[in-house]
């Protein structure tokens, strides 16, 4: 069985593995502490505080899972293997739609990474993969599920 890998820029690893620890750490503390407390309460079959408190472990035990796989499966992309001018994963690329839309500019990041309102998009999504590959000058059709269109590839640089 082939297992799944996760592109990501060095950046976005480092930002996954402080979560983790952040979750391990301090979080795990956090959640047995509020445990302790709510059991104090007496009756668990009708405990809220209890309820909640092994419902936000749960979340947090499946959260670090998640991220021990992907951390595991990580694989690096390293901008310094493509053209200057390519649009690549961990690169900005700047763009208009066609034929004289405003700029916009995206940071290319892993799935992992992705955070749209920090401009940052996934390499998975239906822009990114019309643009990777790319370089300055060349055109682009993005296919969304609200309609197609075309972009003109303006600038990349680094993020």
């Amino acid at each position: 069985m082939v297992e799944k890998t996760f592109p990501m820029t060095l950046e976005g690893k480092a930002k996954l593995e402080a979560e983790l620890e952040d979750l391990k750490v301090n979080k795990r503390k956090e959640i047995i502490e509020r445990i302790k407390v709510a059991r104090s309460f007496g009756d668990l079959s009708e405990n809220s505080e209890y309820e909640s408190a092994k419902d936000e472990q749960a979340f947090v035990e499946g959260r670090i899972s998640t991220l021990e796989n992907m951390i595991r499966f990580a694989e690096i992309i390293d901008d310094k293997d493509f053209d200057e001018d390519e649009v690549t994963l961990g690169r900005k690329v700047t763009f208009k739609e066609l034929p004289n839309g405003p700029e916009e500019a995206y940071i290319i990041v892993g799935s992992a990474e992705a955070d749209p309102m920090e401009f940052k998009i996934s390499n998975d999504s239906p822009m990114a993969q019309a643009i990777l590959g790319k370089k300055v000058g060349q055109e682009a059709t993005i296919d969304t599920p609200g309609g197609s269109f075309d972009v003109e590839i303006l600038k990349v640089e680094k993020a």
